[in-house]
């Protein structure tokens, strides 16, 4: 029988983790994001999982109306003093996604950058985002994929879930997204230096898709 952590404990996590005076996973976003996201047209973008906001606030420097969710108080409040430091703003929403409402297809982009869910949710999730997304629309993902659990057996410091069955696979992107356009999809071991808790070598996931415009 496999444990998941309960929504009260992985608050609980988080809040902790961004307690800290340093930004967790740095303040620079991520280098696949920032990529891809440089090849798009500024819209609206709904960020799950944005932490302490280093890819909102990036999103919002290059003029980007974003939307950012998270478990965590304390990643609002961090997100909020980095956007301050950048002249931008976010709109924050602390909350389990699973729990917040949104209108329907009203995001031209959605990033996934390093959301992990419960496995047991992990594709009902997705399910959610793909209604929020405009046709037509772009979800950018990177992610630790399923194995990744030796490269974090080997060296701690990169960090990821260490629970097989929250990590991803090119097999269940292709499951959760099987409408879609494929504009990118692979798995490729990556070197991160993302603040104190991304360090080091990795396995990871990294999908593009487009959302079809007819269903």
């Amino acid at each position: 029988m496999k444990n998941f952590k309960s929504g009260a404990q992985m608050e609980k996590k988080w809040n902790e983790r961004y307690q800290e005076e340093a930004f967790a996973y740095g303040t620079e976003p991520n280098q696949f994001f920032k990529e891809q996201l440089l090849k798009l047209k500024a819209g609206s973008l709904l960020m799950p999982a944005d932490g302490e906001g280093r890819n909102g606030v990036f999103a919002a420097c290059k003029g980007w109306q974003v939307t950012s969710c998270d478990l965590s108080v304390e990643g609002k409040l961090k997100a909020t003093k980095l956007a301050e430091a950048n002249g931008v703003a976010l709109e924050y929403i602390v909350g389990d996604l699973e729990a917040l409402h949104f209108e329907k297809e009203i995001f031209d982009t959605i990033g996934l950058i390093y959301a992990h869910f419960s496995a047991e949710k992990k594709s009902q999730l997705h399910k959610k985002l793909d209604t929020l997304l405009k046709p037509g629309g772009i979800i950018i993902l990177e992610a630790f994929s399923k194995n990744h659990i030796h490269f974090n057996q080997r060296d701690p410091k990169i960090g990821g879930p260490k629970n097989i069955d929250m990590l991803y696979s090119k097999e269940e992107v292709m499951a959760d997204f099987k409408n879609y356009k494929f504009l990118h999809l692979e798995e490729k071991e990556i070197q991160l230096n993302e603040g104190k808790y991304h360090i080091g070598t990795g396995s990871v996931i990294r999908f593009i898709g487009r959302k079809p415009i007819h269903s």
